[in-house]
């Protein structure tokens, strides 16, 4: 089964605890603390793998979570890191963040690797707080937590040159014909269902990747048929040979041309300006010729256009070996980036908000929120440590500001707090 879009939730591994132990040997006085620092947690890496075709592992699980680090140890041992987790994904995936749609990646090449949620660093043991006026303290630091995100996955095949045309205009026979794919072939609309790739070798040795995509009707663009579900794989060809019924009347094959052309233009009007080539196919039905000379008369002069018939292989090679030299003449295409106003800056480390929702006042901060995940709310000296750190961060006076009172609920990521007014 051919699956091209999936949705995936995925999580790096929390970093290990650091601990707080001290030496215990005998003879040795005031040993000193020697709590080790926790490992680092696993990442959730994303690797394009030429051997995949569809999204078809993504259908069934749609959680993926890398492992959390070791803990610290006594005797300064720190945690072991966690391994990766690795993803294999077919090149050709587009991977966007869920919430904002921004383009995290465009996985192109076979081995590229992104890093989609970066596991967390590990917290420090009481041996690395050790200052001239605190010998031994008796703190340490939780793991910081792992990033975590919902991702969708497109995957948007990569071929040199798209099929189009209408329902049952023998895109999947002119395929059968010039490679080896063996695409379901019937005469009826909507035969092909999901998108083809056949390799065509020429006997001067060149060669290059085709995709059949399911027929387009009227309303493409907006989901009629199955138009919206395929039209992104058009996307990354760099030519287009647009595939005619010629046992049609003459302003219909031209009407079909128009219709094709102007869902393109819909969706992508970039693909609209692409090299396109007109195949007028079923030449072995009678009458042929005068369709050819009517379309030669309507559109010869923006188009090549090559009488074929796939089904008998008739001037086929001819086209084959015009498309080859006009491939050579264009750049690979461009990876997908994200428009600017699609682009999210992340909050600046310096920068602060507080939302207010009733009593329960929220503070907005990547660095607040990670201090106070990896504090011991239990232990009191940690709790002291991290009441001086808002306080010199400016949590307090912006609370203060935003109209907190005593009694106020205070929420930072995924903690609350009792909001107490200094006297």
């Amino acid at each position: 089964m051919f699956y091209d879009e999936a949705k995936i939730y995925v999580k790096g591994g929390d970093g290990g605890n650091g601990i707080v132990a001290f030496r215990r040997e005998k003879y040795v006085p005031r040993g000193g603390p020697n709590g080790g620092d926790g490992g680092r947690g696993g990442s959730v890496i994303l690797e394009a793998d030429a051997g995949l075709r569809t999204l078809v592992d993504f259908r069934y699980r749609a959680h993926y979570r890398a492992e959390r680090g070791q803990h610290g140890q006594g005797k300064n041992k720190h945690g072991r890191s966690a391994p990766d987790l690795i993803l294999r994904v077919p090149v050709g995936v587009v991977v966007r963040d869920a919430t904002s749609g921004q383009v995290l990646a465009d996985l192109v090449e076979d081995g590229q690797r992104v890093v989609v949620a970066a596991g967390g660093r590990g917290g420090r043991g009481n041996a690395r707080f050790v200052t001239s006026t605190d010998r031994a303290p008796t703190f340490a630091e939780k793991g910081e937590p792992g990033e975590e995100r919902w991702l969708v996955l497109e995957l948007k095949l990569l071929a040199d040159v798209g099929l189009i045309g209408l329902p049952n205009a023998g895109k999947s026979t002119l395929l059968a014909r010039i490679s080896a794919a063996r695409p379901k072939i019937a005469d009826y609309p909507f035969t092909t269902l999901t998108p083809n790739l056949g390799v065509v070798r020429l006997e001067d040795g060149d060669s290059f990747v085709v995709a059949d995509i399911p027929g387009l009707i009227a309303g493409a663009h907006q989901g009629a048929g199955l138009g919206l579900k395929f039209l992104r794989h058009i996307e990354r060809t760099r030519v287009l040979v647009h595939v005619l019924d010629t046992s049609q009347p003459g302003e219909e094959v031209l009407a079909g041309w128009r219709t094709v052309n102007d869902e393109l233009a819909h969706y992508n009007p970039e693909l609209a300006r692409r090299p396109q080539v007109v195949a007028a196919n079923k030449m072995d039905i009678p009458g042929g010729e005068e369709k050819v000379a009517f379309l030669r008369e309507r559109l010869g002069d923006s188009y090549r256009i090559f009488p074929i018939s796939a089904a008998t292989g008739e001037g086929v090679q001819e086209l084959l070996y015009h498309v080859s030299g006009l491939l050579a003449t264009l750049p690979p295409p461009a990876p997908v980036t994200a428009p600017e106003e699609e682009k999210v800056t992340a909050l600046a480390p310096e920068e602060l908000t507080i939302e207010r929702e009733g009593q329960v006042f929220i503070v907005k901060n990547p660095d607040v929120e990670r201090r106070v995940a990896m504090t011991y709310l239990d232990n009191e000296e940690a709790v002291r440590r991290l009441q001086v750190y808002l306080k010199q961060k400016g949590v307090d006076d912006a609370l203060r500001r935003a109209g907190a009172a005593t009694g106020a609920i205070i929420r930072i990521g995924k903690f609350e707090f009792e909001y107490v007014e200094e006297p």
